[in-house]
């Protein structure tokens, strides 16, 4: 995921200063991530689970991501592709749905974590986060191809 964040930084990066922000968000977001599932250098000790502060500050981040893309930026994108031509706005609207079902998975794990300490609700934990990883890795691939069908095919 952090490759293709930096893919999407040299590709994109500059271009507007909204993507750089979203972009920004995103690699944010990553960090936060790959802290909370422990990933190095930030390895658990003995794997254990991050404390709920951990948690909540990921999820606030989660949230704020998928609010900068839902209100700030598809919208614009979408709307722009639109006004290129049939075939962006085919593809763009064919995206859009897929990206939705991944803002429910978000969603989900927000609304189960970011305020629940309960031991019972933990458990789940090192598996809700990494379906939310997969989640998250089909969400960027899927907004770095709306991106990249604006600004590879119809940049002037």
């Amino acid at each position: 995921m952090l490759s293709r964040l930096e893919q999407a930084q040299e590709k994109w990066g500059g271009s507007h200063s909204v993507i750089d922000a979203w972009l920004a968000e995103r690699q944010e977001l990553l960090l936060q991530y790959c802290k909370i599932a422990g990933f190095s250098p930030y390895d658990k000790k003995d794997h254990a689970l991050p404390d709920q502060l951990q948690i909540q500050s990921f999820c606030q981040i989660l949230m704020d991501y998928l609010s900068a893309g839902h209100f700030e930026i598809y919208d614009n994108l979408v709307e722009a592709c639109e006004e290129k031509g049939p075939d962006s706005a085919k593809l763009a609207q064919a995206l859009y749905p897929r990206i939705a079902d991944t803002t429910d998975v978000a969603l989900d794990f927000n609304d189960k974590y970011a305020e629940n300490s309960q031991e019972q609700v933990l458990r789940d934990f090192d598996r809700d986060l990494s379906n939310l990883g997969e989640v998250l890795e089909l969400r960027f691939e899927l907004e770095d191809e709306l991106i990249d069908n604006l600004y590879a095919n119809h940049t002037d």
